[in-house]
């Protein structure tokens, strides 16, 4: 299950000798809009990707649908894929969720390359194998644990980025940080999101790679440990999907939000301490606002959280902290301490 991780300081030699290992016959290069614009240039005259057939989807998360997936599945066929082709997904965590997902399904599963664009695909979605669309309004829905030959994360990319998606990226390096250690956290706390220092801001992507990877390793098909990833995205999704149907937002802000909900449950339910959970509040709301919600939105909201993935038998399942790095996974909370977990949100 494990995929091979390269944080690389040279793209074209890194992604020759990525795609020089699987042996294939065609080669395809899926990306969105936004990529095909802004990255491609960066990849385009490796001389490995000349026989490339590209495949460009619609960007941001509306497109990660099955008419998407369906389109890349056309795209492959007429291509000429077979079960020996190979595909580099280019992209954020859309493009590699997606192209994932259509690679592990196309033929009964060909092989892909994942190459992130984005900070959030870089420490999140493109490592650990989880690949899938959203469907009946709920966030990957579907999908499988299928993970990439190789992830190639150069954070050149990175300098393609509005701060908005910086910050996104860099909500789930606060979430890595806090089931980590004092030391990783305090530096992510430290780090200043408004003016980017690129070059600490790569090295500190490579320690929270590492986090996830070693997590990953140990339990890649999330029977245990893997739900210490979930910390802040049972609340963090419903946020998700309430916004999908009234002003879409980033993956990294629901999450952001989530974590501020699920901290304070770690407070009152699992002893995480008060002043940890108000600096790290402190921090999200001065880089990511709030949403605004109100009480009539709490039913809605807890229907969606009723529908994550992670519940058994439809009890909410949570991961809180007993302190930073003290994970305690298949937590629960009542429909009441939800509610005041969202009353905390909205007076934060």
């Amino acid at each position: 299950m494990a995929n091979k991780v390269v944080i690389s300081t040279n793209i074209a030699q890194t992604l020759t000798e990525a795609v020089e290992e699987v042996k294939h016959d065609r080669l395809f290069l899926l990306m969105d809009e936004i990529t095909q614009e802004l990255c491609f240039p960066v990849v385009k005259d490796i001389p490995c990707l000349g026989e490339a057939i590209p495949i460009t989807i619609g960007a941001t998360d509306t497109h990660k649908t099955l008419e998407t997936l369906a389109k890349v599945w056309t795209e492959l066929g007429n291509g000429g894929g077979t079960r020996h082709s190979l595909m580099v997904n280019l992209g954020g965590g859309m493009v590699t969720d997606l192209g994932g997902f259509a690679a592990s399904t196309f033929k009964r599963g060909i092989k892909y390359i994942n190459v992130p664009t984005t900070l959030l695909s870089m420490v999140d979605a493109s490592v650990g194998g989880k690949t899938g669309i959203n469907f009946n309004g709920l966030k990957n829905e579907i999908g499988v644990f299928n993970a990439p030959e190789t992830v190639i994360i150069d954070t050149e990319f990175l300098k393609t980025l509005d701060q908005e998606n910086i910050c996104s990226g860099y909500a789930e390096m606060l979430k890595h940080g806090l089931i980590s250690n004092n030391k990783n956290f305090a530096e992510l706390l430290n780090f200043d999101l408004n003016e980017v220092d690129y070059l600490h801001l790569g090295q500190m992507v490579g320690t929270s790679v590492a986090i996830k990877e070693r997590i990953v390793e140990e339990d890649p098909l999330e029977h245990g440990i893997r739900k210490a990833l979930n910390l802040g995205h049972t609340a963090g999704h419903a946020f998700e999907s309430w916004c999908l149907s009234r002003h879409p937002v980033l993956h990294g802000y629901a999450v952001a939000w989530g974590l501020v909900c699920e901290l304070y449950l770690s407070c009152i339910k699992t002893g995480f301490p008060t002043e940890k959970m108000r600096q790290s509040v402190r921090f999200i709301k001065e880089n990511y606002g709030t949403l605004s919600i109100t009480c009539d939105d709490y039913e809605e909201l807890y229907g969606y959280m009723t529908h994550d993935k992670k519940n058994t038998a439809g009890i909410i399942n949570f991961t809180l902290l007993g302190d930073i790095g003290d994970i305690r996974i298949n937590q629960t909370a009542t429909k009441e301490e939800i509610f005041e977990a969202l009353d905390f949100f909205r007076e934060s």
